[in-house]
């Protein structure tokens, strides 16, 4: 068995799982979230607010639906309980963040500034101009909407400005030589 898809899943206290069919629905005291498992893959609720992810078989495809199928039901828990937040900081002279209601306008050494907006499930909290976070139920979504904000400048390798994960390291290159 996968050894990841074979582990129980515990649910926590304040949690509700209802499995209809394929959709797998958790609702917690953060809000709810819904998954359709894929197809060979069983989700089962045992007794003491267990669940079981099982396969039918040991195709190659089945075992890596089981682990990735347990994964996402486990993200959905932990989604519902605690939430997920992904820290980013910014780096360099003038680039800064600005909390604009829900949305937030980054100065990222262009000659205008950018406007995003906090997509549905998605909050974000500045701590000062050069740190913030993104902040919601969905581990996916969470990460998507990091990613996105980090591609609006890339931490430059030379100097190292630009928008990074907080902890992130920036591999540096050493400039020309000059004579």
């Amino acid at each position: 068995m996968s050894r990841i898809g074979k582990l129980p899943i515990t649910v926590p206290a304040g949690v509700d799982v209802t499995i209809d069919g394929r959709t797998v629905q958790v609702k917690g005291p953060k809000g709810s979230l819904s998954h359709t498992v894929a197809a060979p893959i069983e989700v089962a609720k045992g007794e003491d607010g267990i669940l079981n992810v099982t396969r039918p078989n040991d195709e190659r495809q089945n075992k890596a639906l089981h682990g990735l199928s347990r994964t996402l039901v486990a993200n959905m828990i932990t989604g519902v309980t605690t939430g997920y937040v992904k820290k980013l900081e910014i780096s360099g002279v003038g680039y800064r963040v600005l909390a604009k209601g829900s949305n937030l306008e980054f100065s990222l050494g262009y000659s205008h500034s950018i406007t995003i907006e906090a997509p549905e499930g998605i909050s974000f909290k500045v701590e000062n101009p050069t740190h913030f976070s993104v902040e919601g139920i969905d581990k996916q979504k969470v990460g998507e909407v990091a990613a996105n904000i980090r591609k609006l400048r890339k931490p430059d390798p030379y100097k190292a400005k630009g928008v990074k994960y907080e902890g992130e390291v920036v591999r540096r290159k050493v400039g020309k030589a000059g004579k």
